[in-house]
């Protein structure tokens, strides 16, 4: 299905090739001068490195004014390639969408980023972009979050999405995963442009082959346009000895071609007929063009060729995803052109002052715009009106039930709690359940998740029939249809994350919050983490399940046993942690959770779940109605007294799976005539938020500190979990006690339960051990 026509998509009329070209030379002039100030001219007391990419920025300019200039409609959004941030802050300056004065503030503290930050920046960015790869791939997310809102909820329009991806950015994997992904090759509203100039940060690449590109993206359905040569060259292959021109061109490796960009014409001559058996020709041909004819048609790149470019974008179908591989060259127009080393170098003062007199600009009034009746001020005014948007207004999420009523008996496991918890929030509160999208990969119902989907169904950009609808035999029905809540993609954890942060932006893009819920096994959230985390700081709010967890996954060895990540609350901006040791546990911070979604004060959560089973008639739930709420709210705030006495001699905090441990060796110290506390911590990164709020250094409540950790109850402190036991060290700070912590600091075993606990040390034994040792 087509979301965007194609007339709707036609060029913009009113813009002579001239004046385009005129705009085109101004945003180069203006994305240099930004890094040149940051770096030249700006006060520098620390001599620390500023940096920019001069050259980076130079590939793009074209590109990216033929796009804005001539292409885009309000609709539309785009990833700029991180390095290319300058230009896209010239074009808003052009727009008028930046004020002047940040254009002395680039990589200064409150001015513009380093980056494309839709968060930090002050000027229109459709895409956070920085993080190589996870920029790049944002649109194809984007695109299914705004399908789903358009269908499920209504008013995010049409519209195309773009991404501007550099040739080397296509070495990261994460790429290549969102590319391959089954739903991808039905997004019809994807356009990729490649900035094919054949660098990276420390060299010219040899062996960056567009043809091999060409394949790998055809092969997942994709359109590919391919935009080598611009008019110039063009012509000059139709004359006699063209045709060994362009095989000359073509096939000339990378280093040769960005040397011949240093020569001047004289050594382009001898240089460019090469020794093969058509160099007589070529060198006919470019004896009959004068210098500079000769030095402008070796530069003369399709990216660069504004005419080139738009007929590129006159082929999208918008029927299936398109990438458009346009050759460029790095650092066009500048001094630094097509140096191996260019990628981060900066012009010198002298090479600054040569670029101004090339482009006729005034380096003492370097911002100058266009006047205003000029036809250059004119086509920038006409595109300022034609992209501007709607004013995004804010909905207001729907209400999330804090409780919602009932005591798990019997025992259970907090991986199951979580199936069941929301489709008890799909009975209580519906619409609020309606705004849940949960996404996984390709684990659905090996993590409880069978339920939810049966319910809620699979969200595909078409209907697709269920085969075995009518099979008696089958449990979980795979029911697709553009409205499914359930999202599944390939099992690659950074399509999953990145989908989360797009479908998590929606209430910012669209005024339609959403409460995306991401499910995988935990042991490789650390390796979805960057992005995630990248998510987050583009805006993105979202909910991430890492399930089964830990060495309690005792059968699966230590390949698929997680142990850094119980610290990741602790350290992720932005997100709340916890780790539920019961199902009502897992309710009550899953609804807390969900309720902060979709909001400008909103923030993310993590919760680490177990497919240990527990008795949870160990929770102790109160049945009076206010104890049951002060249980609630201290679930929520990080941690709660499971067993209190009137005079410890030991503390034992559990944490997650462990907490029948942790209440077992309190009964055994109990038979010793030793005094336990036991104390369940749910979030270890509240307590500490609450601790160092508490000493002044944040802000916040610390009321959980004196309900769960009185001073007057204060005593040698056991901490022990299902994870490193550096993440629960810091809680004998609080009152300054002995303490003993412990967790899971190697890699694990295969083994029964039993067996890796104690391997661990995080047995009953071990415990009990580690508390008659601090009252020793």
């Amino acid at each position: 299905m087509s979301t965007s026509s194609a007339d709707l998509h036609a060029p913009v009329s009113g813009g002579s090739s001239d004046t385009l070209a005129e705009i085109e030379q101004r945003v180069l002039w203006l994305s240099t001068s930004m890094i040149h100030h940051a770096n030249r001219i700006r006060p520098n007391p620390t001599g620390l490195k500023v940096g920019g990419h001069q050259a980076s920025c130079a590939s793009m300019v074209s590109i990216m004014t033929s796009l804005w200039f001539e292409q885009l409609r309000p609709g539309d959004r785009v990833s700029v390639k991180p390095h290319a941030s300058p230009v896209l802050h010239g074009i808003n300056y052009l727009l008028g969408e930046l004020d002047a004065k940040y254009l002395t503030t680039l990589r200064e503290f409150g001015g513009l980023q380093s980056y494309p930050s839709r968060s930090k920046d002050p000027d229109p960015v459709d895409y956070s972009t920085g993080s190589v790869g996870i920029g790049a791939t944002a649109p194809i997310w984007g695109a299914i979050a705004r399908r789903y809102v358009d269908t499920a909820i209504g008013g995010a329009g049409t519209g195309r999405q773009y991404s501007l991806v550099g040739d080397a950015e296509l070495d990261e994997g994460a790429v290549w995963e969102a590319v391959l992904d089954h739903s991808v090759a039905e997004l019809g509203e994807i356009v990729w442009i490649v900035d094919l100039n054949r660098q990276s940060l420390d060299r010219v690449v040899p062996n960056i082959a567009a043809g091999r590109l060409e394949a790998m993206f055809a092969a997942a359905g994709w359109q590919v346009i391919t935009v080598k040569f611009g008019t110039l060259l063009e012509s000059l292959f139709t004359r006699p000895g063209g045709a060994a021109l362009r095989t000359r061109i073509l096939d000339m490796p990378n280093p040769e071609y960005q040397r011949m960009l240093r020569c001047d014409a004289d050594e382009v001559r001898t240089r460019l007929p090469g020794d093969g058996p058509d160099s007589a020709a070529v060198a006919s041909l470019i004896a009959e063009l004068d210098d500079a004819t000769l030095l402008q048609a070796i530069r003369n790149l399709g990216g660069h060729d504004l005419d080139a470019l738009r007929a590129a974008y006159a082929q999208i179908d918008d029927t299936r995803p398109t990438v458009i591989i346009a050759y460029t060259v790095k650092g066009r127009g500048l001094p630094t052109e097509g140096h191996p080393q260019n990628h981060s170098s900066l012009l010198t003062v002298e090479q600054y002052d040569q670029l101004a007199a090339g482009l006729g600009m005034d380096t003492s009034d370097p911002w100058a715009r266009f006047a205003i009746d000029s036809a250059a001020g004119r086509l920038c005014r006409a595109t300022a009106e034609r992209l501007t948007r709607d004013k995004v207004e804010l909905g207001t999420p729907p209400a999330v039930p804090s409780d919602i009523g009932r005591t798990p008996s019997g025992t259970s496991t907090t991986q199951a709690a979580l199936g069941r918890a929301l489709l008890d929030l799909s009975r209580e509160a519906p619409d609020a359940a309606k705004r849940v999208i949960t996404v996984s990969p390709d684990v659905s119902s090996t993590t409880n998740l069978a339920g939810w989907l049966n319910k809620v169904g699979v969200w595909s950009p078409n209907e697709r029939r269920n085969w075995f609808d009518d099979d008696a035999e089958t449990i979980m029905h795979w029911r697709e249809k553009p409205t499914g809540q359930h999202m599944e993609l390939g099992i690659a954890e950074t399509n999953l994350v990145g989908l989360m942060g797009e479908l998590g932006a929606t209430w910012s893009r669209w005024g339609q919050p959403l409460f995306p819920i991401g499910v995988m096994y935990d042991p490789f959230v650390e390796r979805a983490l960057e992005p995630w985390s990248y998510g987050i700081y583009a805006g993105g709010q979202s909910i991430l399940v890492g399930t089964p967890s830990g060495v309690s996954l005792a059968a699966e060895g230590g390949a698929h046993q997680s142990i850094k990540t119980p610290s990741i609350g602790l350290e992720q901006p932005g997100c709340i942690s916890y780790e539920p040791a019961f199902a009502i546990d897992v309710e009550w911070t899953l609804l807390d959770s969900i309720s902060r979604l979709g909001r400008p004060d909103g923030s993310s959560s993590y919760l680490r779940l177990s497919t240990r089973p527990v008795d949870q008639s160990l929770a102790a739930v109160p049945s009076d109605p206010a104890a049951r709420e002060r249980r609630r709210r201290q679930v929520v705030a990080g941690a709660y007294t499971l067993r209190q006495c009137e005079n410890p001699a030991v503390t034992l905090v559990g944490m997650g799976a462990v907490i029948t441990e942790t209440l077992a060796a309190a009964d055994r110290l109990a038979d010793q005539g030793i005094a336990a506390e036991v104390v369940c911590v749910t979030s270890p990164g509240q307590l500490f938020e609450a601790v160092q709020a508490r000493r002044g250094l944040a802000d916040g409540p610390s009321w959980i500190l004196d309900q769960v950790f009185p001073a007057d109850r204060a005593a040698p402190m056991v901490t022990v979990l299902d994870g490193h036991p550096h993440t629960l060290a810091f809680l004998t700070g609080i009152n300054n006690v002995r303490g003993a912590a412990l967790g899971v600091s190697s890699f694990g075993q295969v083994g029964s339960l039993e067996d890796v606990y104690k391997y661990h040390g995080i047995d009953t034994d071990s415990v009990v051990r580690a508390g008659l040792d601090l009252i020793a």
